[in-house]
């Protein structure tokens, strides 16, 4: 019976005070549903950059782009994988035609080698290295310049010369002599400044001493 006071006292402060205590009620939760929320933006917002940045990452080495042009079925540029080979690229295009000069690709086409973004491969037919040969032979086109012999063993085979023979060019040097053999092989005489091998400058001085057969 003593205590019965304070109940009726609790009680009607519970009562009179019941929308207070309520909306103090709602505003805990509030404030705890806000903090949660607020916590999993952080952690979703961490885990996006991740994945960005790793999605970026993946898309800068995704594919190579090469050109392969003359005696093959379907000529043009192509998109492939880094680390592709030139035998790939020949069978993306289908292979040699009928008239693709097979002799010269099993001598000078290394088809091993690994292809670099924006390399141009060209495969001669059999009657264009025919008609080359014959008109070297009969004097049809001056192939070396005044200074030199009009005979074809002048010439200077970029795709098997040596070093030392390579070095003996004019302007070329051992370095430049090793850069061009590891460029090989060439298609025509301009590959070795679009393969970057030698510069167009030192290119001009040594096109009439050089060959691809």
């Amino acid at each position: 019976m003593e205590n019965l006071p304070q109940k009726f006292y609790f009680d009607g402060f519970l009562l009179k005070y019941r929308y207070h205590l309520l909306i103090a009620l709602i505003g805990i939760i509030l404030i705890s549903a806000g903090f949660l929320f607020f916590k999993k933006s952080l952690n979703f917002s961490s885990t996006k950059v991740e994945i960005l940045q790793t999605s970026s990452e993946g898309g800068a080495t995704s594919e190579i782009t090469a050109e392969i042009s003359g005696e093959v079925i379907i000529p043009g540029v192509y998109k492939l994988s880094p680390g592709s080979r030139i035998d790939d690229l020949l069978i993306v295009s289908g292979g040699f035609s009928v008239d693709a000069d097979r002799v010269w690709a099993d001598k000078y086409l290394n088809r091993a080698a690994k292809l670099t973004d924006g390399q141009k491969i060209y495969i001669p037919s059999v009657s264009e290295h025919s008609s080359a040969v014959s008109a070297k032979n009969s004097g049809g086109y001056q192939t070396t310049s005044s200074d030199f012999s009009s005979d074809s063993n002048s010439l200077i085979n970029i795709n098997t010369a040596s070093v030392s023979e390579l070095d003996s060019l004019p302007g070329i040097g051992p370095v430049y002599a090793q850069k061009i053999t590891e460029h090989r092989p060439y298609s025509k005489p301009e590959d070795l400044v679009t393969s970057g091998a030698i510069t167009q400058t030192l290119y001009e001085k040594i096109k009439n001493n050089i060959t691809i057969y």
